[in-house]
């Protein structure tokens, strides 16, 4: 049975519209024009046990709202969603035991105490046992190298700091499916590097199920090798990683490096260029014929190092969301 599994999920709210002015706020008082908003509109799919599973799509597109639903914080308009086998929304203390939701822009510690007195009221809260709180915590603190900021007040941590400490706090209880909304958002490179390491090791100690939503593509190239893509509420698309790019068309990026300054108009008759300046140029060529390309723009200008990149990723997300021929071909 998959740790995860929607069919038909959606969520609908409803809304007032306000006009301004004291004359329409006076009339809205009588009568009020009532508007509705679907976010999330028949999606289905599953994610199996220990698999780690990046949640993909533009701001508004429906991912908060999902994973929402999936803990138990939402009820869905409609359709039917299992968690562990349990039905999120009826919160069952057996299914709150198992599951954790992390959301990089609201924070769950108290501020002016140290992480270690909110770790201490989340054991109780989680009925957890002396023995394994303390094992747990250990762990946690090693792998996230937090051990010298433990007791210091959660106010004065730095961004990356607090991050961990939150991760530890929504991990004290070994959930065994955890949902991470943006969790490296605002961080450092060093510090979504560290996270990304963390939750590598964790998944393959716990075989934890993770439903993973970034905008920082590098999140997602190294945690998951599934994607699944919403775009206003709707799936577009589920499956490999990798195979967003060639969604693309099947085009290669060739960068070249030239030893002097070449006009633009010589570089207009070897491809499409994506971009140019001195002696840089970077051409977008067909994939089936990147040995021709590059040997007929090697043959042509001064290059000095050159190399042929897969287009980029973000590119065949960007595609996907946009609703295009891409979103046909899944």
């Amino acid at each position: 049975m998959p740790s995860i599994s929607l069919n038909q999920l959606s969520k609908t709210f409803t809304y007032y519209k306000k006009e301004p002015g004291v004359r329409k706020s006076l009339k809205n008082l009588f009568r009020r024009e009532k508007l509705a908003k679907e976010a999330v509109r028949d999606i289905s799919f599953t994610v199996s046990e220990g698999e780690m599973v990046g949640f993909l799509g533009p701001n508004g597109a429906g991912k908060t709202t999902t994973l929402k639903m999936l803990s138990g914080i939402l009820h869905p308009s409609g359709g039917e969603a299992s968690v562990l086998g349990f039905t999120p929304w009826k919160r069952q203390k057996q299914f709150k035991r198992q599951i954790s939701i992390v959301m990089g822009q609201k924070n769950q510690l108290w501020w002016d105490l140290p992480a270690s007195e909110s770790f201490e009221l989340n054991k109780l809260i989680y009925e957890i046992g002396d023995r394994e709180y303390r094992t747990s915590l250990d762990e946690l603190v090693t792998l996230l190298g937090v051990e010298e900021q433990l007791h210091v007040q959660v106010r004065r941590l730095s961004l990356g700091e607090r991050m961990k400490m939150e991760l530890i706090a929504a991990l004290l209880h070994q959930p065994k499916v955890i949902l991470l909304d943006e969790p490296t958002i605002g961080l450092d490179l060093v510090s979504q590097r560290r996270i990304r390491e963390f939750f590598k090791a964790y998944n393959r100690q716990h075989r934890t199920t993770v439903l993973l939503t970034s905008h920082y593509m590098k999140d997602i190239e190294d945690l998951c090798s599934r994607a699944i893509i919403i775009n206003g509420g709707s799936l577009v698309y589920d499956g490999d990683l990798k195979s967003v790019n060639e969604l693309l068309g099947t085009r290669k990026l060739l960068k070249v490096r030239l030893a002097e300054p070449v006009a633009q108009k010589l570089l207009a008759g070897l491809g499409s260029i994506r971009s140019y300046s001195q002696l840089e140029a970077v051409f977008e060529v067909d994939a089936e014929d990147t040995l021709g390309w590059s040997k007929k723009v090697l043959d042509a200008l001064p290059v000095v190092d050159f190399t042929i990149e897969d287009v980029p990723l973000e590119e065949g997300i960007e595609n996907l969301y946009s609703g295009g021929r891409w979103a046909d071909a899944k």
